[in-house]
């Protein structure tokens, strides 16, 4: 089977993170196991979710981990040209949800597993679920794995064409809710509306914003060197001539290495005042890796572009920091196209990744 083969098995999963994954999980065991890989399954909270560790060669020899994620973003409202979970040539580009976000580079890594010399040091392949969405799956493996000896160098595989990043912000969700007090709108007085308390609030976020703007770091990586805040959703009132009583404000941050996320919700809190009351949802941890470490020297080969960045997204080698991985972020495809309309990965990029990811596994596990 071809590596285009493969990447069209698994694009047509519709792995959209409020949907099961079980099929497409049993699937790439399927894969590993055929290449001789002891593979386990980790099952994850909500319906038909599971993450899969897979490994080989001998066990605690510090190998590498290579990872990715095995959910994608929803398609809903967007406009595709053709169905976007069937995977459609274009020229050079092969297109279909997921193609470089990230099911790319898991292709790619399937078809290498036949082409790896003996492995003499162990090769760990962690598949997730529910990256998308908060980077959910790894955070709920992180702790089952905290027992086990693991390589300490790993590959998070995001489209990066090829550039090693060795860093990126993390991702924090909060909701505020505004409450107030239902009246016949007739009689505005009577009540007190929650939706103008929470315009009030969006004022103050957007006045924290601007400090946060001022805050710059890690301006020789970042094109936003500061924490970046998304309102994202706002929802209120049931009827038009009901004054509200309940609104709900939904906004992501994302802190930079080295912030404490508690302290920024603080900030938060603080600006809102009696407004509304701020609540944590999930934190997604940032990532910080070393210039010129081990991991940088094996991907430096295949690398694009000389140097190293950092990544505007959040992956799951910020949980993984929690297992005292050393993460890169290194894959084919480009962001730009990842969670857009008609998604693609140039073929030719997909057909290197295969190789990339041999010589990668052979340099770090093989003999010699």
């Amino acid at each position: 089977m071809s590596v285009v083969d493969t990447l069209a098995r698994l694009v047509a999963f519709p792995t959209v993170s409020n949907q099961p994954l079980v099929e497409l999980a049993g699937y790439v065991a399927e894969r590993c196991e055929a290449a001789g890989f002891r593979v386990e399954r980790f099952v994850a909270p909500g319906e038909g979710k599971q993450n899969l560790v897979c490994s080989k060669g001998p066990r605690g020899t510090d190998g590498i981990v290579l990872s990715g994620h095995m959910d994608v973003v929803p398609v809903v409202g967007q406009p595709w040209t053709t169905d976007p979970f069937v995977l459609r040539q274009s020229g050079s580009r092969l297109v279909g949800r997921g193609t470089a976000d990230m099911k790319g580079f898991i292709a790619a890594t399937i078809e290498a597993l036949t082409k790896l010399p003996t492995l003499e040091r162990e090769l760990v392949l962690v598949w997730t679920c529910d990256e998308e969405v908060g980077c959910l799956g790894s955070k709920d493996l992180v702790p089952k794995l905290a027992d086990r000896p693991l390589p300490r160098l790993c590959v998070i595989g995001e489209p990066t064409s090829f550039r090693i990043l060795r860093m990126h912000p993390g991702h924090t969700a909060v909701r505020i809710g505004c409450t107030g007090r239902a009246a016949h709108s007739s009689k505005p007085d009577l009540g007190d509306n929650a939706i103008t308390k929470a315009a009030r609030v969006i004022d103050r976020l957007e006045l924290l914003a601007a400090d946060w703007r001022r805050d710059v770091r890690f301006a020789e990586l970042l094109e936003r060197p500061f924490v970046v805040m998304n309102v994202a959703t706002i929802q209120g009132g049931s009827a038009i001539n009901i004054v509200p009583d309940r609104c709900v404000i939904d906004v992501g941050f994302r802190a930079l290495p080295g912030m404490v996320v508690a302290e920024l919700v603080e900030q938060m809190r603080a600006r809102v005042g009696e407004w509304g009351a701020v609540e944590l949802l999930r934190e997604t941890p940032a990532l910080l890796t070393e210039e010129g470490g081990e991991l940088e020297g094996l991907l430096r080969p295949d690398a694009s572009a000389p140097g190293t960045g950092a990544a505007s997204f959040a992956t799951d080698g910020g949980n993984f920091a929690a297992l005292g991985m050393e993460s890169l972020v290194f894959g084919p495809g480009s962001i730009d196209v990842a969670h857009m309309a008609d998604e693609y990965v140039d073929g030719g990029e997909l057909h290197r990744a295969v190789d990339v990811v041999t010589g990668i596994v052979s340099r770090r596990c093989g003999r010699g």
